[in-house]
């Protein structure tokens, strides 16, 4: 939890601070004048330190409420979680606090396996995911670490027009976010079996790499029939095992004119992630990603007049009386990278990919992978899309159906991340 003007929870079981406790039960924790309260169930002070580390004995676990989940998607909500491992509280220079949970790596991945998908999929799957997020976690942190930047947005902005991708090296008190600008992480609960920690214990220090360094192994939800090339949703650089590949057995060509882009998203191609399979999305899609069905293919429809007032709130722009929303790039995938919005009063070109979802919807449209039609009669617009997130790399879904059909975990990664070998790091 970054940047609360006030955190809360309860220590369960024994928690030794530095210079003072044991500590245990209820609490909450405020930033005062470049230090950090803590404060018991009564409202008595227990600690009032400039860093305030709460170690847990041995079976003591932390409970921390009303943590965002999904920040800014369409799932967003509150919920309280627990965590293993300890507690550590740092004030910042604006008033807030900032909670990190420092926790062994192997113990991290177990979680974020099962926050990211539903413990109960198939066992390969299970494993990909581990030797995945690992090879995602080192590569990030690494990256990090020898470069050394903290920005949370690179921008190409220009008069007119907003280039925009987020890093993730912008975390300046902590390594990783709990949430899916990084990585799914929301504590023990989502630990209902040992599958997780099974597959990680199987795959201890296994990562993908390339070229002799550890693959920056990225993954969405559902690609859509066609995973995308890395330079669309960030950087305009080549990383060989980040370009697109079909998620099916049968070779199907990358998008290239607008043309073929409105017959892919029509259609319902033979894919791995095109499955309507309940029981199995069951299996493998925690509760909340449930929630979203048509994640293959999808359509959202504006009235006249309401794309223009998401416009305003999303980008701060008055475009006016919108006249046409225009792709100007494409990847592989269909995935726009470089969109035109004009409006009676203004024209703007927008990317890249997140951006441009951002500024389409009031959460986030599932993904850019979509074709746009303007009701001329009754006014507003139609989007018919494909997939669900930036499709680059691994797909959960299409990845998850794989191991059901008895794929295994080192098949399923190859499929997604060509050229990439496996190697054990540790």
């Amino acid at each position: 939890m970054d940047r609360e003007r006030e955190v809360s929870g309860c220590l369960n079981g024994v928690f030794l601070g530095d210079g003072f406790g044991p500590f245990s039960g209820p609490f909450t924790a405020r930033a005062a004048g470049g230090t950090v309260e803590l404060t018991d169930s009564d409202g008595m002070n227990a600690a009032r330190l400039p860093l305030i580390r709460l170690e847990a004995e041995t079976g003591s676990t932390f409970t921390l409420s009303s943590v965002t989940v999904g920040s800014r998607f369409h799932w967003e909500r509150k919920e309280d979680q627990t965590f293993a491992g300890d507690l550590v509280l740092r004030p910042r220079g604006d008033g807030t606090l900032t909670a990190v949970n420092e926790i062994p790596l192997e113990d991290y991945l177990a979680c974020v396996i099962a926050s990211e998908m539903n413990d109960a999929a198939p066992p390969e799957f299970l494993k990909a995911h581990a030797i995945l997020s690992r090879s995602w976690l080192l590569a990030s942190l690494d990256r990090k670490q020898s470069s050394g930047k903290t920005a949370a947005v690179r921008a190409g902005d220009t008069p007119g027009t907003f280039i925009r991708w987020y890093d993730r090296e912008d975390h300046d008190l902590f390594d990783v976010c709990a949430d899916d600008h990084c990585q799914r992480y929301q504590g023990i609960d989502r630990l209902s079996s040992q599958n997780p920690r099974r597959a990680v214990r199987d795959t201890e220090g296994l990562c993908l790499t390339f070229g002799g360094e550890i693959c920056d192994a990225r993954y969405s939800k559902a690609c859509g029939g066609l995973t995308e090339d890395f330079g669309t949703a960030w950087e305009e650089r080549d990383v060989p095992y980040l370009k697109s590949v079909p998620d099916a057995r049968t070779p199907y060509r990358p998008i290239r004119t607008e043309e073929e882009a409105a017959g892919w998203f029509l259609s319902h191609p033979d894919a791995y992630c095109n499955t309507n399979d309940e029981n199995l999305l069951r299996r493998i899609l925690p509760l909340t990603d449930r929630e979203t069905t048509d994640f293959f293919r999808w359509t959202v429809e504006y009235a006249a007049g309401e794309l223009e007032e998401i416009l305003r709130e999303k980008s701060g722009l008055d475009f006016g009386a919108l006249r046409e929303v225009i792709p100007l790039r494409r990847g592989p995938s269909g995935r726009i990278s470089k969109l035109k919005i004009a409006g009676s009063r203004k024209s703007v070109i927008v990317g890249k990919e997140l951006e441009i979802r951002r500024w389409l919807s009031r959460s986030h449209l599932l993904s850019s992978a979509f074709t746009v039609r303007k009701k001329e009669e009754a006014g507003g617009f139609v989007f018919h899309g494909a997939g669900w997130g930036h499709g680059v790399g691994l797909c959960q879904i299409g990845a998850a159906v794989m191991a059901d059909r008895g794929f295994r975990a080192a098949f399923i990664l190859k499929h997604y991340f060509r050229g990439a070998g496996i190697q054990k790091i540790y």
